[in-house]
């Protein structure tokens, strides 16, 4: 009986442990080619910038597709092997002080995806503006989400919210967007 007790006890403490799943997933950034000689790179947007959309290999659990889209804004510091490349950071949500949360409505047909640009703010060193950080950080979500779709059995619908737009950045308000992914193809 106590070997049964003991036994139940070490089951119910080592439960969650067994109930958590990790994957590799690929989770889409958008990253500053500041300090590269890769000026003048057509981005995803359409323009010649210092930046662009790649994906990093992330090992992640929780929620997903919430967790996939809050780590979007990880830092991410470029592997080098060359000693002139001395930037400590590549992510532009980071650089630029741009929040993002994501949550799944309450019937989990629609996931609500919010970009806060109250502290938004370029640094002098980075040549873009507000509205080109966050056209990048959308098609960061976007390929994200695709990515997760690919192995999806139904439509993802996104609700892309721009909060604390104020004090001159209103404008970026219009950049709220509304998406709607297919399941288990390309999109």
């Amino acid at each position: 009986m106590k070997r049964a007790l003991s036994l139940l006890a070490v089951l119910v403490v080592a439960a969650p442990a067994f109930a958590t799943t990790i994957n590799m997933v690929p989770v889409y950034q958008p990253l500053s080619l500041h300090g590269t000689d890769s000026d003048g790179v057509i981005s995803d947007i359409g323009e010649a910038l210092q930046a662009t959309v790649m994906s990093t290999p992330m090992v992640l659990t929780g929620s997903f597709p919430e967790t996939l889209v809050e780590f979007i804004s990880q830092p991410h510091k470029v592997p080098t092997n060359n000693p002139n490349y001395k930037t400590p950071e590549a992510n532009l949500m980071v650089l630029c002080h741009l929040g993002i949360a994501a949550e799944m409505s309450e019937g989990g047909g629609t996931l609500r995806v919010r970009l806060d640009v109250s502290k938004l703010s370029i640094p002098s060193d980075i040549d873009l503006t507000s509205r080109q950080v966050l056209k990048l950080t959308l098609v960061a979500i976007r390929k994200t989400l695709e990515e997760y779709q690919k192995l999806q059995t139904s439509v993802l619908d996104v609700a892309i919210q721009i909060e604390g737009a104020e004090g001159g950045k209103e404008p970026l308000r219009d950049l709220s967007a509304k998406i709607q992914l297919a399941a288990g193809v390309d999109n």
